[in-house]
């Protein structure tokens, strides 16, 4: 059977991180259903959203409007070596994200892992986002968050050039030595439930991508090689 085209669901994606680290919200109509629904999920007190939105203008409200008030510099990474769709599902995508918080004169770090469900337009019809670390920094004059964010290819990042960059700033730079902790992918909760107990799921991730068994399924895929020679065609 033929794979699905990507080309939608990664101009969702784009428009998604358009939308929310530029704060542009006219963006978000590319992305949503105008009855999309979103809920997300804390494993840290250090941020808060409301655990679940309905509609396209209360999640722009909390995810553009109300996140750009608040954070500044936002830069989101998916970080992958390929894309895949299965059944209009994107299962399981880890996330980074770097930004700075004016108010409180701090970087803020985060990961986790996004659940992405569209319907026949495809757009997104139901959004998951699950937040599994997210430090907060002091950094007064935002030298911190330059040296985070430079050099790192944005929006598609390879977690092997995360892991490189990442592990060599903790390594190299003492003020940044926390950032180790986020050189590899945000694992999902099952992913995390399977490595205390591999035998909660079959055919995790040989990788340890946290993607499961959504990241061997038969779909559709591409590579961060191929999205990036497409990003550079446009």
């Amino acid at each position: 059977m033929t794979s699905p085209t990507l080309a939608p669901y990664i101009r969702a994606l784009e428009a998604y991180i358009d939308a929310k680290d530029n704060t542009r919200a006219q963006r978000m109509p590319d992305a949503f259903a105008p009855d999309a629904e979103l809920t997300i999920s804390l494993a840290t007190s250090t941020i808060t959203f409301p655990a679940r939105t309905v509609g396209l203008d209360a999640i722009t409200k909390t995810l553009v409007t109300d996140f750009g008030a608040t954070y500044t510099r936002c830069r989101t990474y998916y970080v992958c070596d390929s894309l895949k769709v299965r059944d209009g599902v994107i299962d399981a995508l880890p996330w980074l994200v770097v930004m700075r918080e004016p108010a409180a004169g701090a970087l803020r770090v985060g990961h986790g892992v996004y659940r992405w469900t569209f319907d026949e337009t495809p757009a997104v019809s139901r959004f998951h986002i699950h937040i599994a670390r997210m430090d907060v920094v002091p950094d007064a004059d935002g030298a911190l968050l330059d040296a985070l964010q430079e050099g790192l290819s944005y929006p598609w990042l390879a977690p092997a050039e995360l892991h490189a960059r990442f592990t060599e700033l903790a390594r190299t730079t003492p003020a940044l030595s926390f950032v180790d902790a986020f050189a590899l992918p945000s694992a999902s909760n099952k992913a995390a439930r399977a490595r205390k107990n591999p035998s909660s799921i079959k055919n995790p991730c040989p990788r340890g991508c946290g993607a499961g068994i959504s990241c061997r399924a038969s779909g559709a895929q591409l590579s961060l090689r191929a999205i990036n020679a497409r990003l550079m065609r446009d």
